[in-house]
């Protein structure tokens, strides 16, 4: 189980008057309702004797998971005050087993940060081992990620801010931002502005934010493939209304862009099927002979001009493009609890009667028949099995990419194949 805590304040530089988050502030009423408003302000105040006034407002916007703090610090003192707001994110965790049955331990847990150019997830272990990590910076913010879900907060740009994380005690992790120092002369105010996000990972609220906010959705190494995706995935589906519909569309213009490389896979192909009684008659005179019979279907390759390993060349280039896509299913949380069709009601998790992952591994075979059988007997067995190993391995994979692989199978030709030869 994991919980955290959005703390904020504002702490004196000389020892004087301060609210951190350990005071207590005042409401002007016991309830706050957003009603029919389509925004709804809660002001927290707190007053020293010294006459600082601390007021807190938060504000709430209707349909939006962001939530604008504001600290107004108002000098009612008769000596300047200095000091700064700050805001931490706590949070104690636990580690997470990775598991092939739970798609949700295979994304990072913890927090990230941007420092105006990158972003970088740290990893708890690296924390213990080399310590507390600290940056300054103008445009940068933190954030805390746990698969769908985000808690971020996001100072105001073109201000120096000072950020740290360290883990405290054995499980605890806290994310700290600070900004510079300022003056405040008697009877005069100043308002500190931060932006906090607490909730799913929807990409439109994160870029509207900042743009850069988009990137606590963990797509990995393969982010410049997986955004693509994602905006293309994102545009269909405002036409159609349904992921799964636009997965399929997706499916189709990806087999479209790869038409050509597969028609050329597909002339190879026939040739190689071509040549298969011509390569069993070899084999049968060279049986005793393995390097003689390889030189021998070397030569025969040579000659009629065939490369055997063109049907894996499709499959081989769009490898990346079903690694991106998996991240995509299993990031976005706009996949999460989405419906399809049917019995498939959420397209992130898998199928809860392993009917699309049977579907996929039947297309597997048919499209393994059409294509000629390998000449080696121990590379037969193991291309007999490997409809049966993918049925497996991908029944616990997210529903929506498995209709993805099955809609891929489904259009495409024997030339989508890698034999074995």
């Amino acid at each position: 189980t994991t919980f955290s805590l959005i703390e904020s304040g504002v702490r004196a530089a000389d020892g004087g008057a301060e609210a951190t988050h350990l005071v207590t502030f005042t409401a002007t009423q016991p309830s706050f309702e957003l009603g029919n408003n389509d925004e709804l302000i809660v002001p927290l105040t707190w007053t020293d004797a010294s006459g600082l006034k601390v007021e807190k407002r938060y504000t709430f916007t209707r349909g939006s998971y962001a939530v604008q703090l504001e600290q107004v610090v108002t000098n009612g003192s008769d000596t300047e005050w200095r000091g700064a707001e700050y805001v931490r994110i706590k949070r104690h965790s636990a580690e997470i087993e990775r598991s092939m049955f739970n798609v949700d331990s295979y994304s990072f847990d913890g927090p990230i940060v941007y420092d105006g150019d990158k972003s970088q997830k740290l990893k708890r272990d690296d924390l213990i081992e080399d310590g507390r990590f600290e940056f300054n910076s103008q445009q940068g913010w933190f954030g805390e990620i746990q698969h769908h879900f985000l808690r971020a907060a996001v100072p105001t740009p073109g201000v120096d801010y000072k950020f740290g994380v360290v883990v405290n005690g054995d499980v605890a992790t806290s994310s700290v931002i600070r900004r510079s120092l300022v003056s405040i002369a008697p009877g005069a105010q100043e308002a500190f502005a931060t932006t906090l996000f607490v909730g799913p990972k929807l990409q439109r609220q994160l870029e509207n934010i900042d743009k850069s906010l988009k990137l606590t959705v963990d797509y990995g190494w393969l982010t410049i493939i997986s955004q693509p995706l994602f905006w293309l995935l994102s545009l269909v589906h405002g036409w159609v209304g349904n992921w799964g519909v636009a997965i399929i569309f997706v499916t189709f213009l990806i087999k479209l862009a790869f038409y050509k490389l597969t028609e050329s896979s597909g002339r190879s192909m026939a040739k190689m099927r071509n040549l298969q009684p011509r390569m069993k008659a070899l084999q049968d005179r060279y049986k005793d002979d393995k390097p003689a019979l390889s030189q021998a279907m070397m030569d025969l390759y040579k000659r009629e001009k065939v490369n055997p390993a063109a049907g894996c060349l499709p499959i081989l280039i769009q490898m990346p493009f079903f690694l991106a896509f998996y991240w995509v299913l299993l990031e976005s949380v706009e996949m999460r609890q989405a419906p399809f069709a049917l019995w498939i009601t959420d397209l992130s998790t898998r199928d809860p009667f392993f009917i699309l992952p049977l579907i996929m591994g039947v297309a597997m075979f048919a499209q393994q028949k059409l294509n000629p059988a390998p000449t080696d007997p121990v590379q037969a067995k193991v291309m007999q099995i490997m409809p049966i190993m993918f049925t497996v391995f991908f029944a616990f994979f997210p529903s929506g990419l498995v209709l993805y692989w099955v809609c891929l199978l489904y259009t495409s030709d024997a030339a989508d194949e890698c034999p074995a030869v």
